[in-house]
């Protein structure tokens, strides 16, 4: 009986090695491929490509003392770590994920560490069959699982078709800790082409056992990776003319929080090397057009693209449409532009400091000499960006600084802010003022502000001056912040907003052309400086008031919420109530215009 079985095995086997020759790795059935690989007949160093339509997995094996927390640990970080299995102690097989396996065998390669240091590669665990009776083997989704869907999308899979291992790199984004687990975030790295990055959002963002969505579209250095060519697992993948960047949650990030608990012995699959299971890529959800993910490109130094979902974007563009209205019937139709709106707020999303700017000294023959759209409007988002936890800081005229502070206690006082923002005012004192405002010690490397937003702010004309509509010149009402946004242009990482409702406000430069033709007195008014996104409103404050509820709507976004926080930790449903309090509506701007 055992000769007959034996025989029976080797028979198998040498079918298998013929369909290798015949078929390729990609065309073998998992079952197949276990066996292969459990009687180390393969010269290869990693199974993408390889079962194709099938699910791979991570593997992370520790003491069973360490097994629940590592587990809380995967819950809290599931777009790195999406759990399929967790085994009982001793037990080396995964019923619910392959038949026929042996945990033990049937990665192509291990890694043994202890006490935090990684001290061998392996092809066997078996000589640990002891130990491995009180240890707990975890088996986390792969991204090699969805590139048959990606694939089928259009989209190349560089590493494939260099015949390499996929680039994986640590960041310095931090995942949700969890007791003795505690690491940073680990990442693939696929090079997708610019016309095909929503494709590939759209073919894994279903895919949630296989770590979903990309957590970061564009420039590496955004995530803390410095070289591309240097990965810390996998092999350097070279990007073709036209490649973008995109980085995935990767299960390896398993094995950082393996190193940094320094447990006394665990193994972990050799990156790269994955259990390939018996499960097909088949069980994708149905979803609505609402939930479908969209892709804006909102930076191009540094390059960063964001995810939306259509719900949002179309309740962010009927916002847009809205504030578009023109009561004084002055043209300002002319000067809209479409999806600013969005693009703008997904921007600000990403920020972690803003600089709001405001004030419009028109009436110049009274004292003070301001209107009053602009600082209601710049209150909404001080007050959204306050709930949302961003740095916010608010700078203007020297002139008008004690109005600005009355402002800004009352807003305290009445609820509107949660705590009093910093109030700046600029003098150009030489040529880097600019600069040394805006960063630290000067250094663009190390700017202040992410986004620079103002506000119905009085904008400089190509001849230098700054008018009102009437055409009258009130440069002499007017500190040269218009500075701080050409200045801005030069920082990496820094972008600018402008919201305006005649043309002739900061940031407008965007539209200028556009002022000069339809705007009364546009030749001589319009704005020469732009942002990098222009709001059109029919009054201005109704852009701050958009911005608010535009961050709002981004907050609640799940699709964006993920993105946002690298699908890392938990979605913040707490918060809503906190960020709709902070929301404007018609008691309180009335409060503030009329107080």
């Amino acid at each position: 009986m055992t000769s007959r079985m034996a025989s029976s095995e080797l028979k198998k086997n040498l079918e298998a090695e013929e369909m290798i020759l015949t078929g390729g790795l990609k065309c073998l059935l998992p079952h197949v491929l276990r066996r292969i690989i459990r009687c180390n007949r393969l010269s290869i160093s990693n199974t993408s490509g390889m079962a194709e339509g099938y699910k791979q997995a991570n593997v992370v094996i520790l003491h069973e003392s360490l097994a629940d927390d590592f587990e809380k640990f995967c819950h809290a970080n599931n777009g790195p770590l999406p759990l399929l299995y967790r085994s009982k102690p001793g037990d080396w097989k995964c019923p619910t994920l392959s038949s026929d396996s042996d945990i033990r065998t049937d990665c192509l390669q291990y890694k043994i560490y202890e006490h935090g240091a990684c001290t061998g590669s392996l092809k066997s665990l078996k000589e640990y069959s002891e130990q491995l009776k009180d240890m707990v083997t975890f088996y986390l989704g792969c991204s090699f699982s969805f590139e048959k869907a990606v694939q089928n999308a259009g989209i190349p899979i560089r590493n494939v078709e260099q015949k390499c291992n996929v680039s994986m790199y640590k960041t310095a984004v931090p995942c949700y800790s969890v007791s003795t687990f505690r690491c940073n975030l680990v990442v693939t790295m696929r090079p997708i082409p610019e016309s095909k990055l929503e494709a590939a959002v759209l073919a894994t963002s279903e895919s949630k056992e296989a770590h979903g969505a990309p957590i970061h579209m564009g420039d590496p250095g955004l995530l803390g990776i410095q070289d591309l060519s240097k990965p810390d697992y996998g092999d350097p993948v070279h990007l073709h003319p036209g490649d973008i960047p995109v980085f995935w949650a990767c299960g390896v990030t398993g094995v950082e929080a393996v190193i940094n608990c320094r447990a006394p012995l665990a193994f972990t699959h050799s990156p790269g090397c994955m259990f390939i299971t018996d499960l097909k890529n088949d069980n994708v959800t149905v979803r609505s057009s609402r939930e479908v993910p969209q892709v804006r490109c909102i930076s191009q130094d540094p390059l960063h693209y964001s995810i939306v979902s259509a719900e949002a974007a179309q309740k962010i563009k009927t916002l847009e449409t809205l504030i578009g209205i023109d009561p004084g019937d002055r043209g300002i139709i002319h000067l809209h532009r479409q999806d600013e709106l969005l693009k703008a707020c997904l921007s600000i999303s990403h920020a972690r400091s803003v600089l709001i700017t405001t004030g419009f000294p028109t009436h110049f023959a009274y004292e003070p000499p301001e209107e009053n759209d602009g600082p209601p409007g710049a209150l909404a988002i001080a007050a959204i960006l306050q709930a949302l936890e961003k740095e916010v800081a608010i700078v203007t005229d020297q002139r008008a600084m004690n109005l600005n502070k009355k402002i800004i206690e009352e807003a305290v006082q009445l609820g509107i802010l949660k705590r009093p923002v910093p109030l700046l005012s600029y003098q150009r004192e030489s040529a880097d003022s600019a600069l040394m405002f805006l960063c630290e010690n000067g250094n663009p490397g190390r700017p202040r502000f992410d986004h620079l937003i103002a506000i119905e702010r009085a904008g400089m004309a190509a001849d230098g001056n700054y008018y009102n509509a009437r055409k009258v010149n009130i440069k002499h009402l007017v500190d040269p912040i218009d500075e701080l946004f050409l200045a801005a242009q030069t920082i990496p990482g820094v972008t600018t907003t402008g919201v305006g409702d005649g043309g002739n406000e900061l940031g407008m430069g965007k539209v200028k052309d556009a002022v000069k033709k339809h705007i009364k007195d546009g030749d001589v008014i319009a704005c020469d400086v732009e942002a990098d996104f222009t709001i059109v409103a029919g009054v201005s404050n109704w852009g701050g008031y958009a911005i608010a509820c535009a961050l709002y709507i981004l907050s609640t976004c799940e699709i964006h919420d993920r993105y946002l926080r690298k699908a890392v930790g938990f979605p913040p449903l707490e918060k809503k109530v906190i960020w709709l309090s902070a929301l404007p509506s018609v008691t309180k701007m009335f409060v503030v215009l009329f107080y």
